[in-house]
């Protein structure tokens, strides 16, 4: 029997299946299954649809322990993508402006150097990553609902950005609503489909740690981003980090996992000045840019007045290279 029939028949029964069920309710659906005629209304909705026997099923999601029975896919790229570098790029949905930052500055160099950035489109550090790894290259979507489903509502234009450049996929068929039970069985796919999962932000219980734990039992690299200590958004971040994930402080961390030539440090250089920039925002920013600043520490160490400190913050923050949480500015980290 084809896995799309499998497929198929999970997506009416609600259910999740790995293999053809033995039970005559499957048998009776079977038989009734117009394989041709489904195939044909997923090409007209852009769908694709990749067998687990198909040739151009992921090789590395094929070895994992319970792989999908197939991948619908949507998007211009080729299949051939996921035969690329990759790394998953993984945390929580409620992110800092500092995770959001690192995530996508994470994304666009990893991009760059010819790595796709794989997450789940989530909000929070996956949508980051994602946005990050298309200013400079390819990045797979993976979806815990239907393929025809843009979830959440509010990343519809980020999936669409995606489909122009990379891929989106999931084993459940058009059609299927998302489900908490859903997700977690996304998440071995995102770790499957990488030979590394980076992990950025993430509180003590987090799906972004239920797919670090899968990829440790396939055998993958893990990395973790330090985090600050009094952050519960760092409780599992930091965790990981005791429990012997590699540290990543930058691009090249992931790269050397992947087993990619690291391209040399930058030197060390001051970040460069924008143009048009006053003299007292280039001062501000010359104190948040390396750290994490309350107000009172930058009007300490610039020698301006709170006034002017206020003026020149809120002209790097439109200019997006500001960003303050909890009464703490930091630098933005441009994507390289």
């Amino acid at each position: 029997m084809s896995e799309l029939t499998v497929a198929m028949f999970a997506a009416e029964t609600g259910s999740h299946l790995l293999a053809a069920p033995r039970d005559g309710r499957y048998e009776a659906f079977a038989r009734s299954f117009d394989e041709t005629a489904c195939r044909r209304r997923l090409a007209e909705l852009g769908i694709r649809w990749v067998a687990r026997s198909d040739g151009q099923y992921p090789a590395r999601l094929r070895t994992i322990h319970d792989p999908p029975v197939g991948l619908f896919v949507r998007g211009a790229a080729s299949l051939d993508l996921f035969d690329r570098p990759s790394a998953a790029i993984v945390g929580a949905r409620s992110c800092s402006p500092y995770g959001g930052e690192v995530a996508a500055m994470l994304g666009s160099r990893l991009a760059a150097a010819g790595v796709v950035v794989v997450s789940g489109l989530a909000r929070g550090v996956d949508g980051a990553a994602h946005r990050g790894a298309l200013t400079a290259g390819a990045t797979v979507a993976v979806l815990g609902c239907g393929i025809d489903r843009d979830y959440p509502r509010a990343h519809a234009s980020l999936a669409a950005e995606i489909a122009k450049a990379g891929l989106i996929v999931s084993e459940y068929a058009p059609g299927v609503e998302p489900a908490p039970w859903r997700f977690p069985a996304r998440n071995r796919i995102v770790a499957g489909l990488a030979g590394a999962t980076v992990v950025v932000e993430a509180r003590a219980r987090s799906g972004a740690l239920i797919t670090a734990d899968l990829a440790l039992e396939e055998g993958r690299e893990v990395l973790a981003v330090p985090g600050e200590i009094t952050s519960h958004l760092s409780a599992g971040s930091n965790a990981l980090l005791r429990l012997g994930a590699t540290p990543a402080t930058g691009a090249s961390d992931v790269l050397e996992a992947l087993g990619m030539v690291v391209p040399p440090p930058g030197g060390g250089a001051p970040p460069e000045v924008p143009a048009g920039l006053s003299p007292e925002a280039a001062a501000v920013r010359q104190v948040v840019v390396d750290a994490a600043v309350p107000f009172d520490e930058v009007v300490r160490r610039t020698g301006l007045g709170a006034a002017a400190v206020s003026a020149a913050l809120v002209e790097l923050e439109l200019l997006g290279l500001v960003a303050e949480a909890e009464g703490v500015y930091r630098g933005v980290m441009r994507p390289a």
